[in-house]
């Protein structure tokens, strides 16, 4: 009843002119705080509950702030002739969330990436926030739920969790999603294989 509560508030947050205030005025901040800022409560209690976050210990809240836009990479060219080639690219493989959720766990590198939800936009940065999970500490080793994930290192950069799945199109099965599975990577391997022989 309660988390039904936040939820709705959390979706009719525009429409009710004090909660909007308190929202812009609470995004201000965030934009003056660090790129990579450790939390001690979520901000959307509903939300993080759902995605497996308790209040015990080992579990790490962090928000991350990320540019945004600006998705194309330019050309390292310094000086000479530019080749009809070197130009800037546009690199869409990764949504602003997994990033997100990279760069938390570049920063806590003991920790693992259990999962992330989306917490704001402005003009200019994009706000998530990311539960991390302790490997070493006790109380995860000795949880049933979180234990299986001490083993699984790094698994945010192999495209484990759920905005990684998400990326790599696996949400989808069937007609359309034949080139999917296990990787792009792996079947495109195995096709080039078959190709060769």
């Amino acid at each position: 009843m309660l988390y039904n509560k936040i939820k709705n508030l959390w979706k009719t947050r525009d429409s009710n002119k004090e909660l909007k205030k308190l929202w812009f005025d609470r995004l201000v901040e965030w934009r003056k705080s660090g790129a990579i800022v450790r939390i001690s409560k979520p901000t959307r209690l509903d939300k993080a509950r759902a995605l497996g976050y308790k209040a015990k210990q080992g579990i790490v809240l962090v928000r991350v702030r990320l540019l945004r836009g600006g998705r194309k990479r330019r050309g390292s060219l310094k000086k000479g002739r530019r080749s009809k080639h070197a130009r800037a690219k546009k690199i869409l493989d990764l949504s602003f969330q997994t990033i997100a959720e990279q760069r938390a766990n570049k920063k806590f590198k003991n920790c693992e990436v259990l999962n992330s939800y989306y917490v704001g936009k402005d003009g200019k940065n994009a706000f998530f926030e990311v539960i991390l999970v302790d490997r070493e500490h006790p109380q995860i080793i000795n949880n049933e739920q979180f234990k299986g994930l001490v083993k699984k290192k790094g698994r945010v950069f192999r495209g484990l969790t759920s905005s990684g799945k998400k990326s790599r199109g696996l949400r989808h099965k069937g007609k359309g999603a034949e080139k999917l599975r296990p990787s792009k990577t792996a079947f495109f391997r195995k096709r080039d294989s078959k190709q060769r022989k």
